[in-house]
């Protein structure tokens, strides 16, 4: 695709539903690239070592330090489905990872040049982002047969600013189908007053050291809309618009690389769960 950003048409169908897939954006050895950096990252991951800690969704969000320091860091988060009733890792440690992050975009310089591309910062452009910048980033692996579910959210749940200004680019680096995990959206629910639904830091509690807080979501599952991805093309996610992925069933993963913009103007909440020790970095100023 050459840097000319989206079409009107384009930019009507993200306004009108809340996201957009736009086919062949990178090429297979693109692609490749960015799967044959992740094995080399799992590759030298040592297990004994890093802590074994487990990525979870929904009421039991993970909330460990492991977790919680991860805003600058490489980490591994392990999938709930990988151990025996012994604590035991059941499989090799490439079919155990349910993601790694959260600062891919800014220690590796593969999955930097993928997020800080030309391409990228003329989508952003033509979406008329002014200060756009990155907070996290995630490698997710979704693994065959035990690649959990992730229930219905919003993005600006988990990366709240005000106003909230969250946008997920994701891109398939395999294909994904409904029997391994494909996302499923409900079109024009970005087209909401307010986020309240919030994932947050909560310091004063011994029990649980991050939780979700105000009502949950209402829908009808009718609503939802598959939206099968062949590797390569890039999804644009309105930080409002509800969205969700099944458990992987198939013998085949769906991996994909995912990053946030937030509005760098916006103000960024001190409760949200990532927090990082500098400012996050600017799509627009990579230097």
């Amino acid at each position: 695709m050459e840097k000319c950003g989206l079409t009107q048409s384009q930019i009507k169908q993200f306004e009108d539903d809340g996201y957009l897939i736009i086919e062949d954006f990178y090429s297979a050895d693109e692609v490749e690239a960015l799967r044959k950096e992740m094995h080399d990252i799992v590759d030298k991951l040592d297990l004994n070592r890093d802590p074994m800690s487990v990525f979870k969704t929904g009421n039991e969000q993970v909330g460990d330090d492991y977790f919680l320091s991860s805003s600058d860091k490489i980490r591994a988060f392990l999938e709930k489905g990988a151990f025996n009733d012994k604590g035991e890792l059941v499989k090799d440690k490439h079919l155990c990872i349910n993601k790694v992050g959260h600062a891919l975009h800014v220690l590796n310089p593969v999955f930097k040049d993928i997020t800080f591309s030309d391409r990228i910062k003329a989508i952003a452009r033509s979406l008329d982002l002014k200060n756009p910048v990155i907070p996290q980033s995630m490698y997710i692996f979704k693994q065959p047969s035990i690649g959990g579910e992730v229930l219905p959210h919003r993005d600006s749940t988990y990366l709240y600013t005000e106003p909230p200004s969250a946008l997920g680019v994701w891109i398939p680096l395999q294909d994904c189908t409904k029997d391994n995990g494909c996302l499923w959206f409900l079109p024009g629910s970005h087209k909401v007053t307010e986020i309240k639904r919030r994932l947050i830091r909560t310091p004063d509690k011994t029990d649980r050291v991050v939780e979700h807080v105000g009502p949950d979501h209402v829908f009808d599952e009718n609503d939802f809309k598959i939206a099968c991805t062949k590797k390569g093309c890039l999804v644009l996610i309105h930080g409002s618009v509800l969205h969700r992925s099944f458990a992987n069933t198939s013998s085949k993963s769906r991996h994909a690389y995912s990053f946030h913009m937030i509005d760098g103007d916006a103000k960024y909440s001190e409760q949200n769960w990532l927090q990082t020790p500098g400012p996050f970095p600017s799509l627009y100023d990579t230097t």
